[in-house]
């Protein structure tokens, strides 16, 4: 009898040699590979997705190829980047389209899979816990650092998978509320952002937020404005991406079972 996988969860290995090792078909998620150097690897049909910068591979610097590819994949995607006011407002204005028509995707998903919503692709969360996620994310950005609310968090929220066990942190995993609920919730938060977007100036994004002692998260410290709404920003782009990735192949699935005609 073959030995079940090894998992390694919750481990510091900094400055660790390994050699010779097999990583066949091994996953890694949310894992810290700063500094990292690999030498004499197979890396066939692999897959890497995160935050990449400075990566070289036999002597050539990924990182700008593969940006210069995901601009022309996603022409939408340089307006991400926003150097004033002005170009946050449009951002905002444009994610605001792009979700709308993802919800609109999901929605119909629903109709014909209830409960699909709810499922898991590839152990990622699922589409509701995305947008549960997003609430958690705003309210970490804007209603703490940025309006200086101590403890702003939805408790359907959804901290990122380091941040779940932190004190002043409300994480109901068990929670399974209905598209319609969540999206409630969303709206009011998508709200907030554009209130704080139109009232926003060149010379605020100049500026730095005032410290917001207490226990949650982000750290209690001051941050520039610009830097807190770019997260904001990045992380309704890069999550309805990942929707749009897991809604194909929901509905690949239930086409799979004969339950209908993907939208996708």
């Amino acid at each position: 009898m073959s030995e079940p996988p090894q998992q390694f969860r919750d481990m510091e290995m900094p400055d660790a040699t390994f050699r010779p090792v097999d990583l066949s078909r091994a996953r890694m998620h949310n894992v810290l590979l700063p500094g990292a150097r690999l030498t004499g690897v197979v890396l066939q049909d692999a897959v890497i997705d995160g935050d990449i910068r400075g990566l070289v591979i036999n002597g050539v610097e990924i990182g700008p190829l593969v940006e210069a590819e995901l601009d022309r994949r996603y022409p939408d995607r340089a307006l991400m980047r926003p150097a004033d006011a002005d170009g946050f407002r449009a951002a905002w204005s444009r994610l605001g389209e792009l979700w709308d028509g993802t919800v609109e995707r999901a929605r119909a998903l629903e109709e014909r899979s209830p409960g699909a919503l709810h499922e898991n692709v590839d152990g990622e969360w699922s589409l509701v816990e995305t947008l549960r996620h997003l609430v958690m994310a705003t309210d970490a950005w804007i209603g703490r650092v940025l309006l200086g609310d101590p403890a702003p968090y939805h408790p359907l929220g959804v901290p990122f998978e380091e941040a779940q066990s932190l004190p002043g942190l409300p994480y109901a995993a068990d929670a399974r509320p209905a598209l319609g609920e969540i999206l409630e919730v969303r709206e009011g938060r998508r709200s907030q952002v554009t209130s704080v977007l139109r009232d926003l100036t060149d010379e605020r994004l100049a500026e730095r937020t005032e410290p917001v002692e207490g226990a949650g998260w982000p750290p209690a410290r001051d941050y520039p404005v610009r830097e807190v709404l770019a997260v904001v920003v990045n992380e309704e782009w890069e999550h309805r991406l990942f929707a749009e990735r897991d809604l194909a192949v929901l509905e690949s699935r239930l086409v799979e079972a004969g339950g209908g005609v993907s939208d996708g």
